[in-house]
C-alpha cells in the first residue's frame, strides 16, 4: 500500500471527518492529562463547529489530505501568517496508520505548499503531552523558538526556514 498526499477543500467531507478526529483526539488527551475525564460532546461540538478551517483555503492557505491505499489517513494545514511565514497546524494520522511515514510525508508536503504560498518560514505550536509530534518536528528540522502566538494551549513553538 502507498501513500499519497493531495489538496482538499477544508470543507469537504472529508475533511470535516479527519478535523472531527484530530480534534476529539487532542482534546481528550488534554482533558484526560489535567482532569481525568473525556471531552465535554456538547463541547467537542462548538469548538468543532467554531474553527472551520476557512484559513485553510487558497490563496492564503492550503489543507492536505493523506491517504494510504486510497483512503483518508491523515492530514495538515498551512495559513500564510504574514507574506513569508506559514503556519503549520492540524498534522494528524489515525493511530492505526502511525508509524507507517504518513505524518512526515504530510509535513514535507506542507511545506511544499507553504513555498508554494511563498512563504520561507514555517512556525508551528504544540502541547508537552504531544511528543509524538515534537520528536517528528524535531526530527524534520524544525527548532524550538519563542512563542509566537498567545494560544493558552500551546506550550511549545517550533520554526523552520523553507529552502
Amino acid at each position: 500500500m502507498t501513500w499519497t498526499v493531495i489538496p482538499e477543500p477544508y470543507d469537504s467531507p472529508v475533511a470535516a471527518a479527519l478535523w472531527r478526529a484530530y480534534y476529539t483526539e487532542v482534546s481528550d488527551r488534554w482533558y484526560l492529562l489535567h482532569e481525568g475525564r473525556r471531552t465535554d460532546p456538547d463541547e467537542l461540538e462548538r469548538e468543532i463547529a467554531k474553527d472551520t478551517g476557512a484559513d485553510l483555503a487558497p490563496p492564503g492557505g492550503q489543507f492536505l489530505v493523506a491517504r494510504h491505499g486510497g483512503e483518508p489517513a491523515g492530514s495538515a494545514g498551512v495559513r500564510l501568517l504574514d507574506a513569508t511565514t506559514a503556519e503549520l497546524t492540524r498534522v494528524f494520522v489515525h493511530e492505526p496508520m502511525r508509524g507507517k511515514g504518513g505524518a512526515a510525508l504530510l509535513v514535507r508536503a506542507a511545506e511544499g505548499a507553504a513555498r508554494a504560498l511563498g512563504a520561507a518560514r514555517m512556525v508551528l505550536d504544540t502541547r508537552g503531552d504531544l511528543v509524538e509530534a515534537r520528536a517528528l518536528y524535531a526530527r524534520l528540522g524544525y527548532r524550538e523558538t519563542a512563542p509566537y502566538n498567545d494560544d493558552p494551549y500551546a506550550e511549545h513553538w517550533f520554526a523552520k526556514q523553507l529552502a
